[in-house]
């Protein structure tokens, strides 16, 4: 059975302040193969790495991020809620130019299910051709028409749809709007449901596994990709089969 490659959720989570770039270089210190980041639009246009519409939750700010400009985002702090001062939101511009340094894989989630962002996903997809990274990236959404308009757009980078309640037929629906893989909460696969979506040529990059007993259930089950707020426990469990 081959070994999944371990994405850090919003750069890892479970230790730094989500969707900062210290998260995401200790992502790459913990030796994750690829990271997963939320993507907003703000008040000028700009691409801008941050989970929710609203700002409460991680910065030190408050109310929507579309009401803020870039340079009101980046002047807030977005680490010191979890114990790291310094961070800011950063921009996906910013995430692009750092991962020329390295080789890891980046999925980017457009969160456009609860604001439906004008352009979004071309904007998206202009700074992933601007920086070379269509071989190295992933676009998902719970917004499945949006995968479908990235079909249109780009149909040579990669897409996934994301979906938390059980859907009739997921792999049909993935045909329906051009995705070339599958993002599900873990808890709704099935050893029938995995070994179908193999058969038919959908990878599966199961969202969000942090618990151990979690953790090991998606390694047996064979997923392509486990999505985790804590890479290194990912890692330990695998050393711990190859041995």
């Amino acid at each position: 059975m081959n070994r999944p490659l371990i994405f850090a959720h919003r750069g890892v989570k479970g230790t730094h302040p989500e969707n900062t770039m210290i998260a995401f270089r200790e992502a790459e210190r913990v030796g994750a193969h690829g990271i997963e980041l939320d993507v907003h639009l703000s008040k000028d246009g700009e691409v801008v790495v941050i989970h929710d519409e609203t700002l409460d939750r991680t910065t030190n700010g408050s109310g929507l991020v579309c009401e803020k400009t870039l340079n009101e985002l980046q002047k807030l702090d977005a680490g010191s809620y979890f114990g790291f001062n310094g961070e800011h939101v950063p921009s996906l511009k910013e995430v692009l130019n750092w991962m020329h340094g390295n080789t890891l894989l980046l999925n980017i989630e457009l969160k456009n299910d609860m604001i439906r962002y004008t352009n979004l996903e071309q904007k998206v997809i202009h700074l992933v051709r601007e920086y070379n990274m269509e071989k190295r990236v992933i676009l998902s959404s719970f917004n499945h028409e949006s995968v479908g308009m990235l079909g249109d757009l780009a149909p040579d980078i990669e897409r996934a749809i994301l979906y938390h309640h059980p859907l009739e037929d997921p792999l049909q629906q993935a045909r329906n709007y051009q995705a070339h893989g599958l993002h599900p909460n873990f808890r709704l696969l099935t050893p029938e449901f995995v070994l179908e979506a193999r058969q038919q040529g959908y990878p599966l990059r199961p969202y969000t596994i942090n618990q151990p007993q979690d953790l090991q259930s998606m390694i047996d089950l064979g997923v392509d990709v486990i999505i985790t707020d804590w890479p290194e426990r990912a890692f330990s469990l695998l050393n711990k089969r190859k041995s």
